[in-house]
């Protein structure tokens, strides 16, 4: 499978910046009859659900729309988000410039100069200051691209070579209504095996199957095997080799909603009112969502093992196994959001290094975890997760405790911004107390008397934990001063216990 660049699941908070609400207005000497003028690229079936008062569509985007772009002109009549002919043919992102380009339909068709251009190939781009562009994933966009444009720098054999900044999606979905669940595609993620013994398995419809022979794995459904030695606690026999075996399965959906109760009222003032790009400019970035969401969910299964002492530490060691990506599409609409989704699967061991256990779990259920907002509370966590479980086998010799954790860590956002970072870490510990006395007479030959005693528990549980990021803010809502965390959702049940 082809590998994406390694990337931070957490970027710098200084990127923050990029996902502040876009103030830059047209400047009215770059200002022209094209700017005045509808969109030439634009679709001839753009939606009418921008007069109504229906929700938008939310739906995964057909493959035909793997390159859709939409295009919205904030304050202007008629500007709102429309599906477009236009592409963007490249993007540099550390000048923030693209080179915008429609393609010819039909026979031929006139380019800027009045010489015909044959069917098929790329005439200049048509777009103008003021412009809002979505884009599915593009050359050198690859996490989509969310720009307005604030100057047109010229024409080139490719397209039109525009300025952009960055803005938020309230200025494409302004006073609409969208909300939706989109599982994504198995087959569509790129895998980093961070280990050597890891094998992916994935089914989707049409019975087309990815992995090893004989894997079964549910419709939807992603899974990672693993299977690893650990390092064994000093002074340990040989017999208690450590090691970890399993494997982790998600069907991982992605939840998005927007709701734009908030500024419906300002862009209606602004279509009826606006005389000025500057004017629309103002009244674009004052306004917001009332509502939104981001999230991650799906259904989990895991069954795993863990066998021997492990050399395992009072501080928690994590070792990932797998990276996965992936960058689908939503239809929001006649507008392309693009959903960042990492995955990263890991095992982790704590302990005192001196149990010795053969233990194994079977986990199903699902999770949820996201970031909603809305006027009154703004941003707060959400988190869910319902499991049941079942020991395999169950066994602890000597005193002494440990804890390991075969999970995963996602994060999602928009447009290359990460917005909620989630760590479903389902885990089993156990732990073992006991005595040893021995009692020998004294002056005597007799034999000492030994006693032993003692008990041990073995127990299942989950940790849900994570992060809301201050990227959430290209909602166009406030911008979020700090990282805010998820909490933690905590929950152990006892799997068996014993007598020694």
């Amino acid at each position: 499978m082809r590998k994406r660049p390694s990337r931070a699941l957490v970027p710098a908070l200084a990127a923050s910046a990029l996902f502040l609400a876009a103030g830059c207005s047209a400047d009215p000497g770059q200002s022209s009859a094209a700017a005045r003028t509808p969109d030439a690229g634009a679709s001839a079936t753009t939606t009418t659900t921008a007069n109504s008062d229906q929700p938008l569509a939310v739906a995964a985007a057909p493959a035909a729309a793997a390159t859709s772009t939409a295009v919205a002109r904030p304050g202007t009549a008629g500007g709102k988000a429309r599906k477009t002919s236009l592409k963007v043919k490249s993007y540099d992102s550390h000048t923030r410039r693209a080179v915008i380009s429609a393609v010819a339909k039909g026979t031929s068709s006139p380019s800027p100069t009045g010489t015909p251009t044959p069917a098929g190939t790329a005439t200049p781009g048509r777009t103008a200051v003021g412009d809002v562009i979505a884009s599915a994933p593009a050359p050198g966009a690859p996490d989509g691209l969310l720009a307005k444009v604030t100057k047109v720098i010229g024409e080139t054999a490719d397209g039109t070579e525009v300025q952009t900044a960055p803005t938020t999606l309230d200025t494409l979905l302004g006073g609409d209504d969208a909300k939706g669940t989109v599982p994504v595609d198995p087959a569509s993620f790129d895998v980093e095996r961070l280990l050597p013994d890891v094998k992916v398995s994935w089914a989707k419809t049409g019975d087309i199957h990815s992995g090893p022979e004989g894997t079964k794995v549910p419709l939807g459904s992603l899974r990672v095997d693993v299977a690893t030695k650990v390092a064994t606690a000093e002074g340990a026999p040989a017999s208690a080799d450590a090691s970890v075996s399993g494997f982790v399965q998600v069907k991982p959906e992605v939840d998005f909603s927007y709701g734009g109760g908030a500024s419906t009222a300002a862009t209606a003032a602004t279509a009826s009112t606006a005389s000025t790009a500057s004017t629309a400019s103002t009244a674009s970035t004052a306004s917001g969502p009332g509502a939104a969401y981001l999230g991650v969910s799906g259904d989990w299964t895991s069954q795993w093992a863990l066998k021997g002492r492990a050399g395992a530490t009072a501080k928690p060691v994590r070792l990932p196994f797998a990276k996965l990506h992936a960058d689908p599409v939503l239809q929001v609409g006649p507008i392309p959001v693009v959903v960042n989704l990492d995955l990263t699967c890991y095992f982790e061991i704590s302990g005192d290094g001196r149990v010795t256990v053969d233990v194994e779990q079977d986990l199903k259920g699902d999770f949820k975890a996201g970031g909603t907002f809305g006027m009154a509370a703004g941003w707060t966590p959400v988190n869910e997760s319902h499991m049941d479980s079942s020991p395999v086998r169950t066994s602890v010799t000597t005193a002494g405790s440990v804890k390991a954790a075969l999970g995963a860590q996602a994060t999602v956002g928009l447009y290359g911004a990460v917005g909620v970072t989630a760590d479903l870490a389902p885990y089993l510990r156990g732990e073992a107390a006991g005595t040893v006395t021995a009692t020998t007479p004294v002056g005597s030959g007799t034999k000492s008397d030994v006693a032993a005693s003692g008990s041990w528990a073995l127990y299942g549980g989950l940790d849900l934990s994570g992060t809301l990021q201050i990227q959430l803010a290209i909602f166009g809502t406030p911008v979020i001063q700090h990282a805010i965390p998820l909490g933690t959702l905590h929950r152990e049940w006892k799997l068996a216990d014993g007598k020694m």
